[in-house]
């Protein structure tokens, strides 16, 4: 196996399409743990995190663009992250141990592939956006678009994530995510929730999206969730539509860590939480 210190993005995706089986590297919380069990090695470790902007958090039209390489811990520190998409932050952070926070990446939670990642249901809900360099040049696209099974992303061999997008929001907006792990920490989701709102004067919601983790082969988005709570002031009914709409949209497995039922309801049960919470942040009152 061979290491190599990328110059700078395109000479990563030079490095990957001349691979066999290349890896990227950034923060290495997955692919050292990969390398650990036994898997197929690597021929090419690919070193992201000198290239110039792989390490940046920066304001970009009114939004927020963050780095391949950032930490988990370097976003938990941003104040301009904390204020606009708190519950994004709040989903990275839970990632694993203070030590792990140190160098594990949004972009490697999303890139990793699992049904279960944390970040992933808060960049849904938050309609973010990768920015993706490849053999055919850069695009941008929907999270959304980049999910497609466990462990497996629609990404093409030579193609690099080289940032995520978090875009502008309204003055009441609000974001929040929320979990349930069989431990207190340094464990995976059986189930994750994450909605991110906007409202008016009146506290009415304009606009909202639904994610779900940990409940499908891949993290979704739940637009009848959505569509239940625009409109209201999360009173009962709204909160009782979105949670059945959640339920229905769930297709769980059944493990050890939790039953299909037990992930079903929790499902519900977190997206009306997350959905307080994120109401709360947007200056909402309940």
């Amino acid at each position: 196996m061979r290491y190599i210190r990328a110059k700078n993005s395109q000479h990563a995706v030079s490095l990957m399409a001349g691979a066999v089986n290349p890896e990227l590297f950034a923060g290495g919380t997955d692919v050292l743990v990969k390398m650990k069990l036994g898997g197929t090695p690597p021929d090419l470790l690919i070193d992201l995190k000198h290239i110039a902007g792989m390490r940046e958090i920066r304001p970009e039209a009114g939004g927020i663009r963050v780095g391949a390489a950032v930490t988990g811990a370097e976003m938990g520190e941003s104040a301009v992250l904390q204020a606009l998409w708190p519950g994004v932050a709040e989903a990275v952070e839970l990632i694993g141990s203070t030590q792990v926070q140190g160098r594990a990446t949004m972009v490697g939670n999303l890139c990793n592939g699992s049904p279960a990642a944390d970040s992933v249901p808060a960049l849904l809900a938050a309609a973010a956006t990768v920015r993706i360099l490849g053999a055919k040049g850069e695009r941008d696209l929907p999270v959304a678009d980049v999910l497609e099974g466990p462990g497996k992303t629609t990404l093409n061999k030579s193609d690099i994530v080289t940032s995520i997008f978090l875009p502008a929001r309204p003055e009441r907006a609000g974001d929040a995510y929320l979990r349930f792990i069989p431990r207190t920490e340094m464990d995976i989701a059986v189930a994750g929730a994450a909605i991110s709102l906007s409202l008016d004067e009146a506290g009415v919601v304009l606009a909202a999206n639904v994610a779900l983790g940990a409940v499908a082969p891949t993290a979704v988005l739940v637009p009848q969730a959505a569509k239940a709570l625009i409109g209201s002031r999360l009173e009962a009914a709204a909160l009782d539509a979105c949670a059945r709409a959640c339920r229905d949209a769930c297709a769980p497995i059944d493990d050890r860590r939790g039953t299909v039922e037990f992930r079903t309801k929790l499902a519900g049960v977190l997206a009306t939480r997350a959905a307080k919470t994120a109401y709360i942040r947007a200056g909402g009152s309940l």
